[in-house]
């Protein structure tokens, strides 16, 4: 259930991210749906989180790979293999906070319900 939660929000993510506008949304915006999401699973799920954000995470720079692996036009530029790498670099920074903001404010929500 966690993967196909995660898998729809990545597809959703990377779609907005190759079509909306012809491809040319503000990574400001993939950035922000990418933490809001891994941070609510972060949230929801806890500790058993860390799976199911990077199936999250890694439907964005896989959809970039495909397009270069078949010689689809993208909207990365320069279209090299080096920029999906850097690509996936930061949108994996940014899951990892997200997930982690997530986590910390469920523990937080659960220690106050403790108490």
């Amino acid at each position: 259930m966690r993967m196909g939660i995660a898998l729809v929000l990545g597809v959703a993510i990377a779609a907005l991210d190759n079509f909306a506008f012809g491809g040319e949304i503000s990574p400001i915006v993939i950035f922000g749906l990418l933490l809001l999401a891994t941070g609510f699973i972060g949230l929801i799920w806890r500790a058993r989180s860390w799976l199911a954000a990077s199936v999250l995470w890694a439907c964005i720079p896989a959809a970039h790979l495909i397009k270069r692996l078949f010689g689809l036009p993208d909207t990365i530029q320069p279209n090299t293999y080096g920029s999906i790498f850097k690509l996936a670099a930061v949108t994996l920074v940014v899951a990892v906070v997200g997930t982690a903001c997530g986590v910390a404010a469920g523990r937080r929500k659960q220690f106050e319900i403790q108490r």
